[in-house]
């Protein structure tokens, strides 16, 4: 058997923590803990520009830059859900992207389902429905992931 080195290993401290430095790591803990007083505010102001880009979306119509926007809109969200304290948010998020994700099909996506997916975003900060084990919250993240699986995305 012949051994090959792991040099990647080595460059990255051997599969320990040994490349990383915990202060440097608690540091980074720290200041994202300072900022989480922003979180709320943050969030809001991201449903805000999603729900301004459904509103585009819907006086404009259904076409490749409407939904584009969109779309990026919803990709934001997929990524700061979690990190804003809203997990079952990304987790929306990520379903809707899916359904909107190809350039090709975008523009005939159902309606009914993208929005279904913005109210289900919206209703999860109304209500404060943070994680994806709340029985309100799972049960309508499971229904929309089905039915985002029903149309091939």
């Amino acid at each position: 058997m012949i051994q090959v080195p792991n040099k990647l290993g080595a460059k990255v401290g051997g599969g320990r923590l040994g490349g990383i430095d915990p202060a440097a790591i608690a540091k980074a803990e720290a200041a994202l803990k300072s900022l989480s007083g922003n979180f709320a505010q943050w969030l809001a102001d991201e449903i805000t520009k999603l729900e301004a880009a459904r509103q585009v979306v819907r006086t404009e119509g259904v076409s490749a830059e409407t939904m584009e926007s969109l779309y990026l809109r919803c990709h934001d969200l997929k990524g700061l859900g979690a990190t804003y304290g809203f997990p079952i948010i990304t987790r929306i998020a990520a379903s809707l992207c899916r359904l909107i994700d190809d350039k090709e099909k975008r523009i005939g996506a159902p309606m009914p389902l993208v929005d279904a997916h913005i109210d289900a975003i919206k209703a999860a900060v109304r209500d404060d429905i943070k994680e994806e084990d709340h029985p309100v919250g799972r049960v309508l993240v499971q229904e929309l992931e089905a039915r985002v699986a029903e149309t091939g995305a």
